[in-house]
């Protein structure tokens, strides 16, 4: 007896194929045939008229921590992810708290026994598995994770025995179960890195048959000199590179990425596997303090620091870094007197106060301690288009795990919509991708990405991953003003064969199943070989 079977479903079924109507049947967890139902089964489900494909892998999501606190990772799920790779641009859940070094106040979260709850990638995956979360996990260990445990977050070079211990750590998360390693270079501490340091730990990964994810060192007027560097890492430690939300922010420097594209095609044709991932919003997001480290907001507006003359100007020069303060929105904060300046540019803050923007910046990131998030309107939208174009780009949210009974603030849209949007919007209305391309950009092409080799597509033997979805209506209706909003149009998801969303609504299922339980035995051998 089959446990679930999807009858009369149009089966897309990851590879790009086009779209055929079939009966899917699941048992114990897996895909038990495509083809014409016979038999018997618990939960027969009417498919006729809908959309039947793989569960969507988020190429780039940043559910570290939210995964522990929200394990249904509603906003996820609800737009059909099944499967979420983790510890992007830099930034990891582990290793964390191992008393190496001061760790700039990012400590992973300690016990009531004042106990840390975890240590290195093997706890904190065992602390979700424990736990039960919604989706498949894929973990990256974060190179600024790792160098802040050996050096906190000062601005030179390791020496020999820094390196080494970084690369220990590296070594170790690999062998617990990361698939690979990330950078995040345009925030401190990965921007003190230089590329042989990079270099050095992305031979460890490479080692261990695993994949190198860059944020890479600029994203606006020095674009092109930052892809060159992760074409280089990726040729000098022999490893895979993934660029991450592949894009040019400015408009001084839009239409860029089309030297950017003929670069990434460039590397291609002489041997290197990389490619890239993107979401479909002319906005991103980040921290409004990440030229400035953390620490230097310790203590608030009585740090000592803080009162330096010369230590201000330092950090007012790194903030008039940027530019079009009036595109720059707040997302997020904590410190109450400020909650009013959710939703407000940063020009608009200063202009009410009667100060400059950078001015009003420092004054945001002083009195919440350097945490403040932000929206950045900052892209064109001929450039996301022609960038999802590419075949070797897939779909990644760069956003995070939320759930709309619990979530604070104005953040990025895109963690409730991007997967949605792209369907309904770039594929329905736009007609930019045939439907059967987009979901190739979502399932088979980030499995393959990190060796999945088990998930991404519809076919027998394969992890029932699946997501049916009604193509006339799926839409996104997170916005940038009212962004906790589920999408409609996703109708079920099932992970690892269970019913995690089911006629629309979230039923709460968690499984004590993660990323390092189907990691492949053997990864697939990567080979670069320059012209």
């Amino acid at each position: 007896m089959f446990d679930i079977v999807f009858k009369n479903a149009r089966v897309l079924d990851g590879t790009g194929a086009p779209w055929l109507v079939a009966d899917v049947m699941v048992k114990g967890g897996h895909i038990a045939g495509v083809g014409t139902f016979q038999g018997e089964a618990k939960t027969v489900i009417d498919a006729t008229g809908k959309y039947l494909s793989p569960g969507f892998i988020d190429a780039h999501s940043h559910s570290d921590l939210p995964l522990v606190h929200n394990p249904t990772a509603d906003s996820k799920v609800m737009q059909g992810v099944t499967t979420e790779i983790i510890g992007q641009c830099g930034s990891s859940g582990a290793p964390r708290n191992l008393g190496l070094h001061r760790h700039d106040g990012e400590d992973a979260e300690d016990d009531e026994t004042g106990i840390p709850r975890w240590t290195d990638m093997a706890s904190y995956m065992r602390v979700l598995e424990d736990q039960g979360v919604s989706v498949n996990v894929v973990p990256l260990v974060g190179h600024g994770t790792v160098r802040r445990q050996v050096m906190g977050v000062e601005n030179r070079a390791p020496d020999e025995k820094e390196l080494n211990l970084m690369k220990k750590l590296v070594d170790e998360a690999m062998e617990q179960g990361a698939f690979g390693m990330s950078t995040g270079l345009i925030y401190v501490p990965g921007r003190y890195a230089n590329t042989d340091e990079i270099i050095e730990l992305a031979k460890v990964v490479a080692k261990h048959h695993g994949y190198y994810f860059s944020h890479i060192r600029n994203e606006s007027a020095k674009l092109l000199e930052a892809l060159k560097e992760a074409i280089d890492i990726g040729f000098a430690a022999g490893i895979p590179v993934q660029v991450s939300h592949f894009k040019v922010m400015g408009q001084a420097n839009w239409g860029m990425v089309e030297h950017s594209i003929a670069m990434v095609e460039k590397a291609r044709k002489d041997g290197l596997d990389i490619t890239a991932d993107q979401y479909p919003y002319i906005a991103s997001s980040t921290s409004l303090g990440s030229p400035v480290p953390r620490s230097a907001w310790r203590g608030g507006e009585g740090s000592e620091l803080l009162k330096d003359p010369v230590e201000r100007e330092k950090i007012l020069d790194a903030l008039r870094a940027r530019a079009n303060w009036d595109k720059i929105f707040v997302a997020s904060l904590e410190h109450e007197d400020d909650q009013k300046f959710i939703g407000k540019s940063i020009a608009e803050i200063g202009d009410t106060q009667g100060i400059t923007p950078e001015e009003a910046a420092f004054g945001l990131l002083q009195r919440n301690k350097g945490v403040v998030s932000i929206v950045n309107f900052a892209m064109s939208e001929d450039d996301v288009r022609m960038v999802m174009r590419q075949p070797w780009v897939m779909v990644g949210s760069d956003g995070r795990a939320y759930n709309v009974k619990t979530a604070k603030g104005q953040p990025h849209p895109r963690s409730y919509g991007t997967f949605v949007r792209i369907l309904g919007r770039y594929v329905r209305e736009y007609g930019l991708l045939r439907l059967e391309e987009a979901i190739r950009k979502m399932t088979s092409l980030p499995a393959w990405r990190v060796g999945l080799q088990d998930r991404g597509i519809i076919r027998e033997g394969m992890r029932a991953d699946l997501v049916l979805f009604d193509a006339d209506t799926v839409i996104d209706t997170a916005t940038f003003e009212a962004p906790h909003r589920y999408p409609e149009g996703i109708e079920w998801v099932l992970v690892n064969g269970v019913p995690v969303v089911k006629e629309g609504i979230h039923t709460g299922s968690r499984q004590p199943t993660v990323g390092t339980r189907h990691r492949p035995r053997v990864r697939p051998r990567h080979h670069q070989i320059r012209a």
